[in-house]
């Protein structure tokens, strides 16, 4: 199967059932005749930039936002404000913590922000490390991300 048609189905799967794990992904492809592996539907997973949100029969699930290249659709903005619980400046650096298994999610916000001054970030569980070109860049970044998460 063309990965285009895969990528249509995994979207077509995510948004019609709660899919916590790549092996349950798989499982769902499989059903459908599509043999596809677990390293398979981690590439897919990557290209598509799925995430996870809590889920409401699951502890999380898949999902994902379509929207334009750099634009932050209102549900993004909302998931980003719900799940970012502080954002403090230390020297050149800025902290984001989130809630539990929301740092990737706040990453991929950040990163279509495309603030100045960002050198580039790394997220974990529940933190976002951005790191910035100088100290007065990462407040600067601190104040916009504060009034991002305000409205």
């Amino acid at each position: 199967m063309l990965r285009s048609a895969r990528h249509a189905k995994i979207l077509e799967i995510i948004s019609r059932k709660e899919i916590e794990t790549q092996e349950e992904l798989c499982a769902e492809l499989n059903a459908l005749n599509l043999v596809v592996t677990q390293a398979t539907i981690s590439r897919d997973i990557r290209d598509l930039h799925l995430f996870k949100v809590a889920g409401v029969e699951k502890k999380y699930r898949y999902a994902y936002i379509n929207d334009g290249e750099s634009e932050i659709s209102p549900k993004m903005r909302s998931l980003f404000r719900d799940c970012v619980v502080s954002v403090r400046s230390a020297k050149n650096l800025v902290v984001v913590k989130t809630l539990t298994g929301n740092g990737a999610n706040a990453g991929t916000v950040v990163d279509k922000l495309n603030y100045a001054g960002i050198v580039g970030s790394v997220a974990g569980d529940d933190t976002l490390l951005i790191v910035c070109e100088t100290d007065e860049l990462a407040s600067a970044v601190v104040d916009k991300i504060n009034e991002f998460i305000k409205y």
